[in-house]
């Protein structure tokens, strides 16, 4: 079991979101509970088809991932990124023990792993900053509104390879 924080928007305002990860042998699948939209549903096969397309296979086992709170609707591919961090810590890719409790992550994956730009970055980072959050992890191309807001580290990501070198200490990210 693995948790990863990410956060998304209810109206305006960023809501912390919980994403947890449970791996286990059974009936191959791979379920998202927690209230999701379609988006998110969605998100299973961004997030398999990115991570394989990165050149790392996933066993087939049963995924189970929870977003808390689970009485929230949660919409839009904002979570894939945080998805992807969780399935690949639980599965021994993402190898540093460094905990991410203070870090969230946020972005759309691409079936190539490239991350894309979402909308809402100031607000997330605001509630972020009111939530104790020290770190974001984002799309490099949302950096610049980010870096708006003062009193959080933010790092731009441009690919899910990146974000696993960035993890694992083999690479160096502003």
């Amino acid at each position: 079991l693995s948790i990863i924080k990410s956060m998304c928007l209810h109206g305006l305002d960023g809501i912390l979101i919980d994403v947890e990860f449970d791996i286990s042998n059974g009936i191959p699948c791979w379920e998202i509970v927690g209230l999701p939209d379609a988006s998110i549903k969605e998100s299973k096969e961004r997030v398999k088809t990115a991570i394989k397309n990165c050149g790392i296979e996933i066993a087939s086992r049963k995924y189970v991932i929870n977003l808390s709170p689970a009485n929230l609707r949660k919409d839009g591919a904002i979570l894939d990124l945080a998805i992807a961090v969780g399935i690949l810590k639980s599965i021994g890719i993402i190898t540093n023990n460094e905990p991410l409790e203070n870090t969230i992550f946020i972005g759309e994956l691409s079936l190539n792993g490239d991350i894309n730009r979402v909308n809402g970055i100031l607000s997330i980072c605001i509630e972020a900053i009111n939530k104790n959050v020290k770190r974001i992890v984002l799309p490099k191309k949302n950096i610049k509104e980010a870096k708006l807001v003062k009193g959080i580290e933010v790092v731009g990501v441009s690919s899910l390879y990146e974000v696993i070198s960035y993890l694992n200490g083999n690479l160096q990210l502003d």
